[in-house]
């Protein structure tokens, strides 16, 4: 089982090295569906993510693809968003114990619209960044970005997935960016949320540290490679192969 779960570090890492998508999106209902507690299938996801996107995070920047600005308007909201996500999801356990319920049935939904919001970034990437909102300075645009961050953070510390999908199709439409200083910025914003967000879960005991162990022996060359490739290799087809595995996973949870 450990072989099996390093192995899935190496393909998750890759595929958030390379696209930017695809983590927690893929990982989180994988550890649901091999018996592992939602909140702890989240809770894990996100103290994972934050170590395997701390090394991405790293790559980027010494390729100099991160938007340092944007970083900083988006996580002003989404740090804040996530927390009171996991801090009424707690008090939720506390009174009517049905956290379980609540994370699960979140997480079909939104895997669904992770999906879609894959497939679209994918097949309709160049007319979005031709939006007349792209071509306005980011300052013009702070008080959205970090009301945006807020929403989509909110949804990262509920059910861990958005870091990398959601926020992309945000930044793809609302800011001119190439496709590698994209996906550095979003990696980059990432690793910022999902420390917290995993800290705060790990703080209530929702981490399962021998499990995270096993798939960072995969994850962090899976990520340093894909994250080194991203500039390289045409990335839409297995986008759109993601969206569907992922599309069915939201399905089944639900």
């Amino acid at each position: 089982m450990s072989i099996g779960i390093t192995a899935m570090g190496i393909l998750v890492g890759f595929l958030v090295g390379l696209t930017g998508v695809g983590g927690a999106a893929l990982l989180t209902p994988v550890l649901i569906l091999i018996g592992i507690s939602p909140a702890l299938a989240v809770g894990t996801d996100l103290f994972y993510s934050a170590v395997t996107k701390l090394f991405g995070t790293i790559q980027h920047y010494k390729q100099k693809t991160i938007n340092i600005k944007l970083v900083k308007y988006l996580a002003l909201g989404s740090i804040p968003g996530a927390v009171i996500a996991i801090g009424i999801l707690h008090t939720f356990n506390l009174f009517f114990h049905n956290q379980e319920q609540i994370i699960k049935h979140a997480l079909g939904y939104v895997l669904i619209l992770v999906a879609f919001a894959t497939l679209f970034r994918t097949f309709f990437d160049k007319r979005l960044k031709e939006s007349p909102l792209a071509l306005k300075p980011l300052e013009e645009k702070r008080g959205l970005t970090i009301g945006i961050g807020a929403t989509l953070g909110f949804i990262v510390g509920l059910t861990s997935i958005g870091s990398g999908s959601l926020f992309a199709l945000a930044m793809l439409y609302l800011y001119r960016m190439t496709a590698s200083e994209l996906v550095g910025t979003d990696i980059a914003h990432a690793f910022m949320l999902v420390t917290v967000a995993g800290m705060l879960h790990a703080s209530l005991g929702n981490v399962n540290y021998l499990l995270v162990a096993n798939l960072l022996m995969g994850s962090i060359p899976g990520v340093i490679m894909g994250s080194a490739l991203s500039a390289k290799i045409p990335t839409k087809p297995l986008r759109a192969i993601i969206a569907a595995i992922v599309f069915i996973s939201g399905i089944k949870l639900i």
